[in-house]
């Protein structure tokens, strides 16, 4: 019966471990921190192993844990944690626009509280629909509309100051 289990947790990892480590990486903005993620999700995930096969929303119940588990850590720091502000990063210039263009996504994305974030990623790129992402935020679709709408607000207006610096202009 133990190997059956495994063989089950073997699959599920192979088949979701890319989807959810892309998940968490837009969520982080690091692939080292979305790989822990990732990681402690699927650790969550095992210990439940044996209730959830019984139930329908696997994939419902780990996308909670990941985005919970990301909202927990962005509320605590650890008092070994000392936020030392960004290093300033001279990146020598892509040929391919595509790729600043989501590097500056990305960018813009870690600038949003966590709730807000999660709401923006699981909405536009897991393409879930409103009821899905309050379930897996664990709130009301009125606040995954609030939380979407101020996420997306924030990013136009970043986007917008970083055309205008890109082209030369100064924003206030």
């Amino acid at each position: 019966m133990r190997d059956r289990e495994d063989e089950e947790v073997t699959a599920f990892v192979r088949a979701r471990y890319g989807s959810l480590l892309r998940t968490a990486f837009l969520l982080c903005g690091d692939r080292g921190k979305a790989e822990d993620l990732v990681q402690t999700t699927l650790a969550k995930t095992v210990v439940a192993w044996s209730r959830l096969q019984h139930s329908d929303g696997i994939d419902h119940y780990v996308q909670r844990i990941l985005v919970n588990t990301f909202i927990t850590s962005k509320r605590r720091r650890s008092w070994w944690e000392l936020p030392l502000g960004r290093l300033a990063e001279s990146q020598a210039r892509d040929e391919y626009v595509g790729v600043e263009q989501r590097d500056l996504l990305r960018r813009a994305l870690d600038g949003l509280p966590p709730r807000q974030r999660a709401a923006v990623v699981l909405r536009f790129y897991e393409d879930l629909s409103e009821q899905d992402t309050a379930h897996a935020l664990g709130c009301s679709v009125g606040t995954v509309k609030s939380l979407s709408s101020r996420g997306l607000q924030t990013l136009r207006k970043r986007w917008t100051e970083a055309d205008a610096v890109a082209e030369g202009v100064h924003c206030a």
